[in-house]
């Protein structure tokens, strides 16, 4: 990308200065890491190069899409304007300064550092346009994050980071390098790092549940917030099955029948979420829609052609059973006949005329 080396009054960012290289130890089975950064005067370029010579990551930048503009003119006037424009309506996406399209999927990464400059004590615009389009995708991510000042507290910068970042685990404290320490950056990202909750690597880190329709199974990878936790939870008493509908041509829900802990938001829902509507409701997606949700988790390794018809897009009465172990994982089976009555799949589906199978009558897994 076009790198941009505009250089902002002392009030907002500090000067550059040379470096030393130090070497930071990272913990054995770490996760692959994504560090995000923008940056206006290069300072926070500067802070990346140096990180990433410490740390193995992957880096992706972060650009406006109109070029050119000094956010620090008339008395950062611009800035002010974009900053203040987010605090109006902080849910509404048309508040948020445009930026340049990025291509990054964040299910290949475990653990993402955001490093950022500091506007007038909050995060900048440009920095939260990227992490507002993309909350729900970090759901459940290890985060850090590292604001670069001159002289000003990052804790509005933090608190930016919290509003944006609600189901994020967050790894440590963020990490405030100012005017006076950027010459000893080296220093303070080695030192900061050996601090870092990292996420393992998905083999060993992930929290699973499966569900089951129509008789197959399907894992799903939870997020890392409260409802998650308590679904697993409530899971541990035993399978759950609800009867789930189509609707609106991009998901199929119901009622669970119990609730689950909100943290709402507006919440861009992709093909694959498991999503908490109004604390009561699940909604498995198999389309796209944008609504105040609570996410729970994403369905693994469909796509979505092969989620509509896992999930039987365009059906009612869709029988779904969530557990937290695979439904079809039967330790052993007793062979019966049969005579007569009435017979569950394993999904939960009625039937008085089941055909081969594995079938559940009066309690009893029978096969036929």
């Amino acid at each position: 990308m076009k790198q941009i080396l505009l250089f902002m009054a002392a009030m907002l960012f500090g000067g550059c200065t040379s470096d030393i290289e130090v070497k930071a130890n990272v913990p054995a089975n770490v996760g692959k890491t994504l560090v995000v950064y923008y940056s206006y005067t290069g300072n926070c370029r500067e802070i990346v190069t140096t990180l990433t010579g410490q740390i193995e990551a992957d880096v992706l930048e972060i650009e406006p899409a109109e070029k050119g503009l000094k956010y620090e003119a008339n008395n950062y006037a611009l800035g002010t304007e974009l900053l203040n424009a987010i605090k109006a309506n902080p849910n509404d996406a048309a508040s948020y300064p445009a930026i340049d399209p990025v291509t990054v999927s964040f299910d290949d990464y475990e653990n993402i550092i955001i490093v950022t400059p500091l506007w007038w004590s909050q995060m900048a615009a440009i920095m939260q346009t990227f992490l507002f389009q993309n909350a729900s995708q970090m759901a459940g991510k290890h985060v850090g994050m590292i604001v670069s000042s001159h002289s000003s507290g990052i804790s509005g910068v933090v608190a930016d980071a919290k509003r944006l970042l609600p189901e994020v685990v967050w790894m440590a404290d963020a990490l405030w390098i100012n005017a006076s320490r950027h010459a000893n950056r080296a220093t303070l990202t080695g030192e900061w790092i050996t601090t870092l909750n990292f996420a393992e690597t998905q083999s060993t880190m992930e929290q699973k549940i499966h569900i089951t329709i129509g008789g197959e199974t399907r894992s799903v990878t939870l997020v890392a917030n409260d409802a998650a936790r308590a679904l697993a939870e409530k899971l541990k008493q035993g399978p759950v099955t609800v009867t789930l509908n189509s609707s609106g041509g991009f998901e199929i829900w119901g009622a669970l029948g119990f609730s689950l802990p909100t943290s709402d938001q507006q919440t861009t829902a992709q093909p694959g979420d498991v999503i908490l509507y109004n604390g009561s409701n699940i909604c498995l997606f198999y389309g796209s829609n944008s609504w105040s949700y609570t996410r729970l988790g994403k369905i693994d390794g469909l796509t979505e052609s092969e989620l509509r018809t896992f999930l039987k897009a365009g059906e009612s009465g869709i029988c779904v059973t969530m557990s937290l172990a695979n439904a079809t994982a039967i330790r052993s089976i007793k062979g019966d006949v049969g005579n007569g009555g009435i017979c569950h799949s394993l999904a939960g589906a009625e039937t008085k005329n089941p055909g081969q199978g594995i079938f559940v009558r009066n309690g009893r897994k029978i096969f036929f």
